[in-house]
């Protein structure tokens, strides 16, 4: 902005001596045309603020662009430069600061608005040190990433974390944990007084000296009625007094009695005792515990752990159980077990269109119809969420583990009436037989789920036996897993980098980092193999944390001029930490926020969540690009264009495969590239392989390209080499 005035002023004093009559312009000795020349000044004159004020709008909408991203934030997000001035803050800060929100004003700076807010009494905390307290909170403001609460006058808690921005401002976060402070107390003071039924009695046993409420509301006496008793006559039958036995310890262990309620019932009770002094006499602490209360508990808890508590059928512990039971008969005799893995299909559409209790009730209306498919000697259990086992005994052939499946299948085809809905559910199932598929409960129930995922997968709606092949691709797969976390904390993985080409000047404008894995065993492992493992296990987090911070060190190193792309998980948007990554990394590198960006998916707009969006305009509001990745290839790519004003869109190489013979993807790329022309977004073509597609990029005025015709993916070793021979290529012309 200091620049803007300076280019106002300039036009001022120019147009002030074009127009006065007493200062006649003079033409320059070194310019011929005279008033011609003076025109053409105030005209470039004209047209550079013309252009000053359209970069002044677009700056004006950018801020209206995150302050309606901030606004849709759950937290208080406030922006302060770097003289701890407000510049921006949503709606969501002045609601918790409702007291002081008449001084937020743009230049206004935190140190008076705090100091206010002491004198009016809105931080308790102050009262007594203020100015103590003022400083303190002053010297948090310098020290940003640590955490630390403050408490409001109206008794509100509320945790603030700050981070220092690029230019040495502050990004400050506020949230209400008032209600979280509130459970806690709730909950300590709850256990703290957890009711007990305790009752103080003479240590003869002849007189009881007190109850609490719990006693007193267990036994249904009141207090009065209580104190005409003695323990013995709550004694069902006369027995020893647990306290008066030969124990040397003052607390004895528990011994169980059994007494008449009020109303006559018998109840059981473990008694724990204490001996203390009570009203200045000898007297016995009775803590009383109701065990016909806790067996009925404990056979619940018992059901509940072998049972599902949705369904009421067994679980996998109870299935195995039985498994074991039946498998144990069959190996005395010629027959033979299958076992189905039933999953159902596109279950999760039903919970996200319908709601979970839609979902729950679909869940026990499959249980009831599978069990009245299954003769009673077959056992059925509920694995997981979608997921049911059947273990069929007496089979003599898999012809009869096939026509289980289809009566399984036809079951649960029919439509359900579900809360006025109509849900068709498909299901899949996976087979496995002993003993040639296995002879252990596990290990039948884990072939059979790899033949549930072969259905899922190649078939749907079908089933699919185990063969030996999978079991063999599972154990591949795990191997990758445990390798891959090795690799992670070994430091084995690499970014290697491939060149983003500007087509009209051949020039290296940014390079996009991709994973490389040099096993020590296997060599060169491809990404394809281990990236889908990561994104399955959460490994990805971490392997995209890696990623990011070696290429933004990498990247800091190049001229300034080159950008660095990193590819974006759709599972990174769901640990809610993906903007403090983003800022660690930057900061911690030194890398300008302008030179990185970052590649998402179309799946990842699938969701269309708040969250989403926010983390991508907080993002864009560092200054990092983003760009949309494999552009073209998913359900809805324009909508998404409407979801966020990305930077840049990357045409998928299906598309610039064989461009220059293909006329249907040479009308698609020419429809991609106008539209990018009219959104003003960078458009950059994937997979460009020969001088044929490279030609018709260049015709239909794609402005960028990748791919193996300009370079492969290079270690960063190689990429310095190739971006100092560029440096060299351009600067020997000019010094020439």
């Amino acid at each position: 902005m200091p620049k803007l005035r300076k280019k106002k002023l300039k036009q001022g004093k120019h147009a002030a001596i074009a127009r006065s009559p007493s200062r006649p312009a003079k033409p320059s000795p070194k310019l011929s045309g005279g008033g011609r020349r003076v025109g053409i000044e105030i005209g470039e004159l004209v047209r550079k603020r013309a252009e000053a004020e359209a970069a002044i709008a677009r700056a004006r909408k950018s801020h209206e662009r995150l302050r309606e991203a901030i606004d849709i934030l759950p937290q208080g997000i406030v922006f302060l430069d770097a003289e701890g001035r407000y510049i921006l803050w949503n709606k969501k800060y002045a609601e918790i600061y409702s007291r002081s929100s008449d001084l937020f004003k743009p230049g206004a700076r935190l140190q008076d608005t705090i100091r206010v807010g002491v004198a009016r009494g809105d931080y308790p905390e102050a009262i007594g040190r203020e100015e103590e307290w003022i400083a303190e909170r002053l010297a948090k403001l310098c020290q940003p990433g640590e955490r630390h609460e403050q408490t409001l006058a109206d008794g509100r808690v509320i945790l603030i974390e700050e981070r220092l921005t690029e230019d040495g401002g502050v990004i400050g976060l506020r949230v209400d944990i008032t209600e979280l402070k509130q459970r806690e107390a709730s909950f300590r003071l709850l256990f703290d007084s957890n009711p007990v039924p305790m009752i103080v009695c003479a240590q003869d046993g002849k007189r009881i000296l007190g109850v609490n409420d719990a006693a007193a509301e267990h036994y249904g006496y009141s207090r009065a009625e209580f104190e005409k008793l003695t323990i013995r006559s709550l004694q069902a039958f006369d027995s020893e007094l647990p306290w008066m036995s030969d124990r040397s310890s003052d607390e004895q262990t528990a011994r169980t009695w059994k007494h008449v309620r009020a109303d006559g019932a018998l109840i059981d009770l473990a008694i724990y005792s204490r001996q203390l002094v009570y009203d200045d006499q000898p007297a016995v602490l009775l803590a009383l515990m109701d065990i016909t209360e806790r067996k009925r508990a404990e056979a619940r808890l018992a059901f509940m752990a072998q049972h599902d508590g949705l369904t009421g059928l067994p679980n996998r512990n109870l299935l195995r159980q039985q498994m074991d039971d039946i498998l144990l008969h069959t190996r005395r005799s010629t027959e033979r077990v299958a076992v189905l893995v039933l999953g159902l299909d596109n279950f999760k559409a039903v919970n996200d269109t319908l709601g979970h209790g839609v979902g729950d009730k679909l869940l026990r209306g499959v249980a009831k119809r599978l069990l009245s498919t299954l003769r009673e000697e077959d056992a059925l259990a509920r694995l997981n969420s979608d997921e049911f086992a059947i273990v069929q005994s007496g089979v003599s052939r898999p012809e009869d583990a096939v026509l289980l499946a289809k009566r399984l299948l036809e079951a649960i085809a029919d439509p359900y009436l579900l809360d006025g809905h109509s849900v068709v559910i498909g299901a899949s199932i996976g087979i496995a037989m002993s003993p040639g598929d296995g002879d252990e409960s596990e290990k039948l129930l884990k072939n059979a789920d790899m033949a549930l995922s072969r259905a899922k997968n190649d078939f749907r709606g079908t089933f699919s036996f185990f063969e030996a092949e999978m079991d063999a691709r599972a154990q591949s797969r795990r191997k990758i897993e445990i390798d891959l976390r090795d690799a992670i904390k070994g430091d084995q993985l690499q970014p290697h980098y491939q060149p983003l080409v500007d087509l009209a000047s051949g020039r290296i404008t940014g390079l996009e980092a991709l994973v490389r894995w040099s096993h020590p065993e296997r060599g060169m492992i491809a990404p394809g193999e281990f990236i889908p493992v990561a994104e399955e296990t959460g490994l990805i987090n971490a392997l995209g944390g890696l990623m990011l911070r070696r290429a933004c060190m990498d990247a800091a190193l190049w001229p300034d001029d080159v950008r660095v792309a990193v590819n974006l998980s759709p599972l990174q948007f769901r640990t809610g930490n993906l903007l403090s990554l983003v800022m660690d990394a930057l900061k911690q590198s030194g890398l300008p926020a302008r030179r990185l960006e970052l590649e998402i998916t179309e799946t990842l707009l699938l969701e269309k969540s708040s969250q989403v969006l926010a983390t991508l305009h907080a993002l864009r509001a560092l200054g990092v690009r983003i760009s949309m990745d494999d552009f073209g290839t998913g359900y809805s790519s324009l909508s998404y264009l409407r979801s966020f004003p990305f930077d840049k869109i990357k045409i998928d190489r299906s598309f610039v495969h064989d461009l220059g013979a293909n006329r249907d993807a040479q009308a698609i790329v020419r429809s991609i590239i106008s539209l990018g022309m009219g959104l003003g977004v960078t458009i950059t073509a994937e997979g460009v392989e020969t001088e044929a597609e490279l030609s018709c990029l260049r015709t239909e005025g794609c402005q960028e390209g990748q791919g193996f015709l300009f370079s492969r993916a290079r270690p960063n070793a190689e990429i310095v080499g190739l971006l100092r021979a560029q440096r060299g290529a351009v600067e020997a012309p000019e010094a020439a």
